[in-house]
């Protein structure tokens, strides 16, 4: 999440340097909230609901208990195995089961997007997982569209996590929707989520083009 003030940028500093996970994420009035994850307690709740530990309480689009954190040995991982109404998405994918969380892995809840920080992991105490395999390079014009695809993930600005649909990025390049369509088949290919549902292919592809570097918020920085 990038800070928008130099206040901003020391506060994140400082909980780095204290090497504990934490979430971080903004209210309904844009201010920065950080809710560190210490040794107790090992589960919390997430919610619209005040009486959660992460209490979204200005968040229609949030259930009342959202999801659930709980730390299991060292590990941090959410859960949402149906509790919520609109669902709990981690990098743009619906979280179904527990899932482990890794550091800056984005959680969408509602209208609402956390950042989970790991210092440890982030600092080289992560165990190395492996990177999606792109079979072949992108064109330059396929790089396009998933920039597009991923921006409203990279931003912060998904509501519930989802990437830009066909007719939003065909807006953005200019181009035809069924243009995007045709480029948007190639990269299935290229990303090898043929086998997925058809609503799922979108989500994965964003997912592999942020995890494997290929896109990144440094692309949204003006020249």
């Amino acid at each position: 999440m990038r800070p928008q003030s130099g206040s901003e940028a020391k506060t994140l500093l400082d909980h780095e340097r204290a090497e504990l996970p934490f979430l971080v994420y903004r209210d309904d009035e844009d201010a920065l909230r950080i809710q560190v994850l210490t040794d107790e307690p090992t589960v919390l709740t997430l919610g619209r609901d005040p009486t959660c530990n992460v209490a979204l309480t200005w968040d229609g689009s949030a259930s009342r208990t959202h999801a659930i954190l709980e730390r299991i040995g060292r590990a941090w991982t959410i859960l949402d195995d149906g509790i919520s109404t609109n669902g709990t998405f981690v990098n743009a994918v619906r979280v179904t089961t527990r899932r482990r969380l890794a550091d800056r892995d984005t959680l969408s809840l509602g209208a609402t997007v956390l950042e989970f920080r790991s210092p440890r992991e982030g600092s080289g105490g992560k165990t190395q997982l492996e990177q999606p395999v792109i079979a072949t390079p992108v064109t330059p014009m396929q790089r396009k569209v998933l920039l597009a695809l991923c921006r409203p993930l990279l931003t912060g600005s998904g509501g519930f996590g989802a990437p830009a649909s066909n007719a939003e990025i065909a807006a953005e390049l200019v181009l035809s929707t069924d243009a995007i369509k045709t480029h948007m088949r190639a990269l299935f290919e290229r990303f090898g989520v043929g086998d997925l549902a058809q609503n799922q292919k979108r989500a994965r592809v964003a997912e592999l083009a942020i995890r494997s570097g290929l896109v990144s918020e440094r692309d949204l920085e003006p020249n």
